[in-house]
């Protein structure tokens, strides 16, 4: 039951992001997403453990949009707090999609290359969807496409990596490499 919700639950919380941002209300998602993020630490065993998952990946995804955005790939109608920062809804998003990585994305644990490859494509994809809703614009496409494949390759595996070792939804401790 736990997976449906987590999945249903991100999906609503990443349409009321980018729906919220494309239509000048920005608080709209991060409102959406602290719902969902307090229903999934309701239903994990270890609830500690998954926040600090959860705030790790807002942390990684802050720094990371807020590296597209300073660089000029890309920019965000709403939202944006600070000049060259990340708009809060992004980084709540960021912290959303944290709440997967333990339960509707676990079979990647064992898949990491698999979850580079799907997070090189993948990633850009929902950026361009969000795009034409309105949330975020390219304003450089193909340094941008190009920055979000490697990085969203590149840090699929690392937030992967970081959810084995901050799992909470098993209960289990995982002795990690990182």
């Amino acid at each position: 039951m736990h997976f449906l919700v987590n999945v249903v639950a991100f999906k609503i919380g990443w349409a009321s992001s980018v729906f919220g941002a494309a239509n000048n209300l920005p608080s709209l998602g991060p409102l959406v997403v602290l719902m969902a993020i307090l229903l999934h630490l309701y239903f994990a065993r270890d609830p500690s453990r998954e926040f600090v998952l959860i705030v790790i990946a807002g942390a990684i995804g802050a720094m990371y949009d807020s590296l597209l955005l300073s660089a000029g790939w890309v920019s965000y109608p709403t939202g944006v707090i600070i000049a060259g920062m990340a708009p809060y809804w992004m980084i709540g998003m960021w912290m959303l999609f944290a709440t997967t990585l333990n339960m509707a994305m676990r079979w990647f644990h064992s898949n990491l290359w698999l979850a580079a490859l799907l997070g090189g494509l993948l990633g850009p994809m929902s950026y361009y969807i969000g795009s034409r809703i309105g949330a975020v614009t390219f304003v450089d496409y193909p340094k941008a496409l190009i920055a979000l494949a490697i990085g969203w390759a590149a840090l699929m595996p690392v937030l992967l990596l970081l959810a084995r070792r901050f799992d909470g939804v098993t209960g289990q401790l995982e002795e990690s490499r990182i």
